[in-house]
């Protein structure tokens, strides 16, 4: 995939009206609705301040949680959780959709920014249309919810019209979303030149080279869960890495293909002949394949489970839960000669505060490495800036399964649809 795309650095601004698609699916408060980090809001600014500055006018627009877009589908999943169809209201469902409205995005970012944004309390109805219509060079507003529209996830043709029918540029800066083939993040740029906001062009810059010309040795760092979740990311790699490091529940399903016991611990049996045939790849190709040599078990899945330091088989009433220290020591030595640590997925149950010194020593090694790092995002970027590390990273994503996806080396809709340079 060509990583080289157009950003906004490499086209005229001035005077135009801007579709920009901004990744503002920001969590809130259950009850109060109250924005309880607004990382991803200041996380667009730059691009929103060169274009207004640049004398753009700007037309935002994001999704924001998993709004159900027509009565009838939320009847459905009402009823598959459970509820009788005759109590089912509309009014509850117009309820939440109100949960799930841009209005307090609008209203936070206008103080980020220091001028107002303007809400449209539509998509491409009336109110969007008018709005962006009377926008002046230098104003910003922001249409509602976008997976209001039903045809926002399906990528509709006709939605991606009307949304392009209001701007004469589009701009990618969600890089969150740019897996997805959505109308707003795909679609519109059959209608509209189309570049990458400087979010978009930092991550597609540092995550390329990584990939595609990395400063070697070259290390990737691979935990969480499942095998089945990083099955294309380990297949990809073993082209590209000098080591890779399995850590996290997934490291026992290679660990039981190995012939070690693995008691009670995560185990995906049908992938065991699949993490056989990686252990040999690797060795074929002369990649260094690290596994945990020790680990932390526990006889429950629990926050006060006490943990138990277990080398090679663990015991059949015990699970893994973290590596141990002759394993940390092991990872820390093989990333702190590298030129390239990428990182996706945590060395253990990091939420477990007994069991996240696997996964704090590994961000400690990674920060004190000296090479180019590159955090994954989702747990492991969480863990990252839960454990004070993440001003030492070079590069922490924002997009959890744009970031994965981009590691199995997958073509991503939302890049591919922008001009290349």
């Amino acid at each position: 995939m060509n990583y080289n795309k157009k950003t906004v650095y490499d086209v005229d601004v001035k005077g135009k009206k801007v579709l920009l698609r901004c990744d503002f699916n920001v969590p809130q408060d259950k009850k109060t609705g109250e924005i309880t980090s607004d990382k991803r809001i200041k996380a667009a600014i730059p691009t929103i301040r060169y274009l207004l500055d640049n004398g753009a006018a700007v037309i935002a627009c994001s999704h924001l949680g998993k709004p159900v877009a027509t009565f009838e589908g939320y009847v459905k999943k009402q009823v598959e959780k459970g509820k009788n169809e005759a109590d089912i209201t509309r009014e509850e469902w117009e309820k939440s959709l109100r949960k799930l409205t841009l209005a307090p995005v609008a209203k936070h970012l206008g103080e980020l920014l220091g001028q107002d944004v303007i809400f449209a309390s539509d998509v491409v109805g009336e109110d969007a249309r008018a709005k962006a219509a009377a926008l002046k060079c230098g104003e910003i507003m922001l249409l509602e919810n976008l997976r209001f529209e039903k045809g926002e996830t399906k990528n509709d043709p006709v939605l991606a019209k009307k949304l392009a029918d209001m701007a004469e540029l589009y701009v990618s800066d969600a890089f969150g979303t740019v897996h997805r083939a959505h109308a707003s993040t795909a679609g519109v740029a059959a209608y509209l030149p189309a570049v990458s906001g400087l979010l978009v062009a930092k991550e597609l810059s540092v995550m390329g080279k990584a990939l595609d010309d990395p400063k070697r040795p070259f290390v990737a760092v691979l935990g969480g869960a499942k095998v089945s979740d990083k099955i294309n990311v380990i297949n990809n790699l073993l082209e590209k890495a000098d080591t890779i490091i399995i850590g996290g529940g997934m490291a026992y399903t290679f660990k039981k293909a190995q012939g070690f016991e693995v008691g009670k611990s995560l185990l995906e049996a049908d992938r065991l002949d699949y993490a056989g045939e990686m252990i040999e790849k690797a060795a074929a190709k002369g990649v260094k394949f690290l596994l945990p040599v020790d680990n932390y078990c526990a006889a429950e899945f629990s926050a006060d489970a006490e943990p138990i330091l277990i080398e090679d088989d663990i015991p059949a009433d015990l699970m893994g839960m973290d590596i141990g220290p002759k394993t940390v020591a092991l990872f820390s030595e093989a990333v702190s000669g590298a030129g390239t640590i990428v990182w996706n997925g945590p060395m253990g149950v990091f939420e477990f505060d007994k069991f996240a010194g696997g996964t704090k020593a590994m961000a400690k090694a990674l920060a004190e490495s000296g090479a180019i790092t590159i955090v994954g995002g989702g747990d492991s970027a969480a863990a990252v800036e839960k454990l004070g590390f993440a001003d030492k990273i070079t590069h922490i994503s924002t997009g959890g399964g744009a970031s994965l996806e981009f590691l199995e080396g997958k073509e991503l809709p939302g890049v591919a649809c922008l001009l290349d340079k």
